[in-house]
């Protein structure tokens, strides 16, 4: 613990510093006798001082929480010595506010006496923290000293980003040769009808159309689609960012990608993810709930690094983006070279959905001819991105505060409906 003076030592010292020298100047040896208490009591003080001996130790309630959870923790301290009185301050990162009680707290512990501070944490923002690094400040008995210490005890804290109401999923155009929820083109044993044809050896007989067979006096039996799964893949683009106060496009572009890959591992598909831009960071496609804890802690770890370096598709590795997979990109549309990299998967065959997370909301608004001009020619310019994607035959979904991810999924499903239909 580090040792300071304070201020009520500093006045009984300045106050017999202030008794000698009057009883020099005006030689009244008296006036020392008005000044002694007060040197006696700066002397015991300073002689009685001495550093307390306390143990603390931090326990949260769980590891891991969603926004908005409260969260219990508590700072439990055993003195050596009797303190006083003792501040104790939980220190807490960006994300993370006290509901009650108030932080810091003052106390006063006996000789061996074990107190147990309850706090209670409101999850305010999803992240990966480290909490339980303690501040104390503790007096001696004559309060005449001020005893610091910085006690770490930290552990890790994973606040989960909540989750977005979503009514359907995308389909994907091409499904994978293992069993899942999406009806495949293939034929091959599965409940989708798919047609009838002649009997050959070695179908079965629970196959055989018995209405078809009685009205052409031969065997007919029926064909079904396949059940598979799907290769999906969430690219995330943190190249850029708009943010303004607490807000930031980088928020509800996490809660998206965790509330797809949960839908989609759910439904037994197999699904990676990409976070491309100044940092680069990837996931191999898999299923399972660990895959799911897997992608959201990496999306944890994921935030906006300013680079001017130019990325292409060569730094993510092949197989991070499997052949015929579903490939959900969540970009904010503010940074040309995630856009070039979205349209060169796009030219490799890949089927690719682009889901916007508008700034438009976070854009302080301009006032002046020169600001006014300048803002329509950035609007302009990002509706000549979204021209690209569209002449490309990318679907692109606009999502703002005005809509939701699931209206957002269900534009992008029309979309990709009327190609399909067209197309045939």
């Amino acid at each position: 613990m580090t040792r300071s003076a304070s201020p009520k030592l500093g006045a009984y010292a300045g106050l017999a510093a202030l008794g000698l020298l009057a009883a020099l100047a005006l030689r009244l040896p008296e006036l020392v006798l008005l000044a002694a208490p007060f040197a006696l009591v700066a002397a015991v003080g300073a002689l009685q001082v001495r550093a307390p001996r306390l143990e603390v130790e931090v326990e949260l309630d769980r590891e891991r929480a969603l926004e908005g959870d409260l969260l219990d923790v508590s700072i439990r301290l055993r003195p050596s010595d009797g303190i006083e009185q003792i501040d104790v301050l939980l220190e807490l990162p960006p994300g993370l506010e006290v509901e009650e009680p108030i932080n810091p707290t003052t106390l006063r512990l006996g000789e061996g006496e074990e107190r147990v501070l309850p706090l209670r944490l409101r999850c305010v923002r999803w992240g990966a923290f480290r909490v339980g690094r303690i501040h104390v400040r503790s007096h001696d008995w004559f309060d005449m000293f001020r005893h610091e210490a910085v006690i770490d005890r930290r552990q890790p804290l994973k606040v989960y980003p909540t989750h977005e109401a979503v009514r359907s999923l995308l389909r994907p155009v091409e499904t994978q040769v293992f069993s899942g929820n999406h009806v495949a083109r293939q034929k091959a044993e599965g409940i989708e009808f798919a047609d009838i044809r002649q009997f050959v050896a070695g179908d079965r007989i629970r196959h055989v159309n018995w209405r078809a067979t009685a009205r052409r006096a031969e065997l007919w039996v029926n064909e079904h689609h396949a059940e598979r799964n799907a290769d999906v893949v969430i690219f995330l683009d943190v190249f850029a960012e708009a943010r303004r106060g607490g807000r930031s496009t980088l928020d509800p572009a996490l809660r998206a990608a965790a509330t797809l890959t949960a839908r989609y591992l759910r439904q037994r598909d197999r699904v990676g993810f990409v976070s491309f831009g100044g940092t680069l960071n990837w996931l191999l496609p898999s299923t399972g709930a660990r895959q799911l804890y897997s992608i959201v802690d990496a999306m944890l770890d994921t935030q906006i690094v300013l680079s001017y370096a130019w990325r292409d598709l060569v730094v993510i590795p092949r197989r991070t983006l499997p052949p015929q997979a579903l490939v959900l990109a969540l970009t904010p549309l503010l940074d040309h070279r995630a856009a070039t990299a979205l349209l060169d998967l796009r030219a490799r065959g890949f089927d690719l959905v682009v889901i916007e997370i508008s700034p438009l909301e976070l854009v302080a608004p301009m006032r002046g001819a020169a600001h006014e001009i300048a803002d329509r020619i950035w609007r302009l310019r990002r509706d000549a991105v979204r021209g690209r994607f569209d002449r490309a035959g990318v679907p692109v979904a606009v999502w703002n505060d005005e809509s939701s991810l699931a209206a957002a999924l269900e534009e992008v499903g029309v979309s990709r409906r009327r190609a399909r239909t067209s197309r045939v």
